[in-house]
C-alpha cells in the first residue's frame, strides 16, 4: 500500500461484536450511491450528489483501493472507513513534513446513534496499529458536526489546532498508539 506505507492489501477482513470491516464488492454500489446521495451524510462535507451523477460516476466496484474499508452489518454496507495521507496543501499538520494518515468515516443515517462508527473506528484503529506501530493518526472535522466531535473524544483523539478551511472551523487532531515514556 503505497499510499500509507509498506502494509499488504487488503487485509483479512475485521471482525468486531457486531460488523465486518471488510474490501468493497460489486454489492456495494447501491450502499455508495445511497451514501453520497444522502442530504444528512452531505451536511458536513458539501453536500449531497445527486443519483444522477452518482450513477454515471460510481465504478461497479466502488471504494476498492488500499486504506478503504467498507463497513457491514449482517452482509449489507452500512458505512466506510479511510486511511488517507493528509496532504501539505491543507492546513492541520503534527509532523512539518505533512502526510499524517487521517482518519475518514461516514455512515448511512439508517445506522446513526447505535454506536456502530465508534466500533467499527476503534477497530481500524487497532488494525492500523498493528499494521504502522509508529504512525500518528489525524482526524479533522467541522466544529459544528457535534456527533463526530464525540467521536473523536470517544476514540481518544486530542486536539492539536482548529483552523478555517471549506468556509467552515475545523477541529483538527491527532491520536497514536505510541503510549510516551517518561
Amino acid at each position: 500500500m503505497t499510499e500509507l506505507g509498506p502494509v499488504a492489501w487488503p487485509p483479512a477482513p475485521i471482525r468486531t461484536e457486531r460488523l465486518v470491516l471488510r474490501e468493497s464488492e460489486a454489492r456495494d454500489r447501491a450502499a455508495f450511491i445511497e451514501l453520497f446521495a444522502s442530504p444528512e451524510v452531505g451536511t458536513y462535507i458539501g453536500g449531497p450528489r445527486t443519483r444522477d451523477e452518482l450513477d454515471r460516476a460510481v465504478p461497479e466496484v466502488p471504494g476498492r483501493r488500499p486504506g478503504f474499508f467498507v463497513v457491514d452489518l449482517d452482509g449489507a454496507m452500512i458505512g466506510m472507513i479511510t486511511f488517507d495521507r493528509r496532504g501539505a496543501e491543507h492546513p492541520g499538520h503534527v509532523r512539518p513534513e505533512a502526510g499524517e494518515p487521517g482518519l475518514g468515516y461516514m455512515f448511512l443515517p439508517e445506522a446513526w446513534g447505535r454506536g456502530y462508527a465508534a466500533e467499527a473506528c476503534a477497530a481500524a484503529l487497532d488494525w492500523f496499529t498493528g499494521a504502522l506501530p509508529s504512525e500518528p493518526v489525524v482526524l479533522c472535522t467541522q466544529t459544528a458536526n457535534d456527533r463526530a466531535m464525540r467521536l473523536a473524544a470517544k476514540l481518544g483523539f486530542t486536539e492539536v489546532e482548529r483552523f478555517e478551511e471549506y468556509g467552515a472551523e475545523q477541529w483538527f487532531g491527532v491520536w497514536s498508539s505510541v503510549t510516551p515514556s517518561g
